[in-house]
Order: C-alpha cells, then structure tokens, then sequence
C-alpha cells in the first residue's frame, strides 16, 4: 500500500502461541476465549506482523518477529508454526533481500520483536541477520534490556541485540525521535516504561503502530490488558489517550500481534472503540 510518498507492506513472520490467560490479565476466561479460542494447554493464536516501508532512499524494517534461534523443545513450548523465514516472507511481502534493509527498528527487545535481529551463523553464533542495516532502539529500552526486572527477564534473550553493538550496527537513539521525514518513534509507557509506538504522517495520512501498548484487535478494550505489562494503570492511560483520537483522526493501525487482521482502522462509539477491518472500510 501507499502511504503519502512511501510504500508499506505488512511482512508476517510466523504464528505462534502464549497463555491466552497471560495476554489478558484480568479479564475472564469466558470473555477473551469467545474472541481468542485457546488451545488445549490454553493458549492463543498470535501472529507477529513486522512492517517494512520503502522511502526511495531508504528501505525501513519495523521489528523482526521471534526468529528461528529457538531449540526444538522451545517451539514446542512457544506453538512456533514456522512456513518460512522472514527472509522468505520480507521477499514475497516486499521484494527486498536482508542485504537491501538499510535500517530496523525495534519498539523494544522482547524476543517476540527483535528475535530476527540475528540468526545463527555457520558456526551456530548468533550475528546481524540484516548485514547493511543501522539499528535503531531507543537507549532506554537497551539499559533496561540488559538489566531488566525480575518480571520480564525471560523475554530478553542477549542473543538479540549484543552481537549488533559488535558489529557497530546498533544505534541508542533517545526516548521520542524521527527516524526519516514523516516517521516517528514515541514511547508510550504501560507494557513496560521504554517501549516506544510508531507513527507514520504523510500527506494528511497517519499509520500507526501500537506495538505491546495494544497487542490485538481483541485488547482495544480499555481494560482488556496483558498481564505481562508492567505497568497496567498505564497501559490504561496510554490507551485512553491514544484509541480515541485514532478513532477521531481516521488513523490506519497495526496490531502487531493479531493473526488475522492486523491492519484496522476505529471508531468510537457509545463511548466504546470498536474495530473496522480495512477490509471492510
């Protein structure tokens, strides 16, 4: 699709699967399982839909999926249904190698985001899956990964992100920054206090990538909040500030981790946001 001068395509990295409970914190069971049907170990279906967008003179890659660094034991744990690689699905999606990608950015290092930053070299080391690209992740985030809370140490895996700072690819940038004309990263606490959200403007036209703040059509719900945010009263916040005038303003949104339709526009109604495929826009 076009957005103002740049093209956008949604590139799909793999379905996987988490704890249908986890992701919806305090929300019953008999209510997210009637949107989100939970297998037998009671977990859901998730896709992670990176975003790649090509502005002429550069070629731009939003986060890298879970990557395929994983042991057989882990896909099974994780429901990992790999059909091909992100390097596969970043050519069919976009028509662009690893080599072309001249910048990835990551909203934070989860493994679920910045998994496909490195991948095994031929002698099982991790190193850059995108060999020409700058990385970009704001500063805070990287100190946070590298010490991070009880909470959420296992969704950093050091595997992700330290080769990149030796090769010299990896780029600390501050907590709200440009990337290129008309793309912003922002952080919005809640999920935890450094992840950041996406906001491509273009000619009177806004994108905007929720990242975690709101994983799945499904969590557009003001209380419907994961509980693996850490900070849940802010997510809340964050939501309530941002859901409305996405609805107001006609904002394209990405849902990262919708399996199905991850690009959505929202209207508000009766006080309550409700999700329109673009589908069916």
């Amino acid at each position: 699709m076009q957005v103002g001068d740049y093209r956008v395509e949604i590139v799909p990295d793999t379905e996987f699967r988490l704890d249908g409970g986890a992701m919806f914190g305090v929300v019953p069971r008999n209510l997210w399982s009637q949107v989100c049907p939970p297998d037998e170990q009671n977990r859901i279906r998730m896709n992670m839909n990176c975003v790649f967008i090509d502005t002429g003179s550069e070629k731009v890659l939003i986060e890298t999926g879970i990557g395929d660094k994983w042991s057989p034991k882990q896909v099974a744990m994780y429901g990992i249904d790999r059909q091909r690689t992100l390097a596969e699905s970043l050519s069919t999606n976009a028509g662009v190698s690893p080599e072309e990608v001249t910048i990835v950015i990551n909203t934070h290092l989860h493994f679920d985001h910045a998994g496909g930053n490195t991948s095994l070299d031929h002698s099982g080391a991790a190193a850059p899956t995108f060999p020409n690209a700058r990385y970009f992740v704001s500063k805070a985030e990287l100190d946070h990964a590298e010490e991070p809370s009880e909470r959420d140490r296992a969704s950093y895996l050091a595997d992700n992100w330290r080769p990149l700072r030796l090769s010299g690819q990896l780029q600390p940038k501050e907590r709200d920054y440009e990337v290129l004309p008309g793309l912003r990263m922002e952080t919005h606490a809640g999920h935890n206090r450094s992840m950041q959200c996406w906001r491509l403007e273009q000619h009177g036209q806004t994108l905007f990538g929720f990242a975690d703040l709101v994983p799945m059509r499904a969590h557009v719900r003001y209380p419907w909040i994961m509980g693996y945010d850490l900070y849940p009263v802010e997510t809340l916040e964050s939501k309530k500030r941002l859901l409305p005038q996405a609805a107001r303003e006609g904002w394209l949104c990405l849902f990262y981790h919708d399996p199905d339709e991850p690009l959505c526009r929202l209207i508000e109604r009766e006080n309550k946001i409700e999700v329109l495929p673009v589908s069916n826009v």
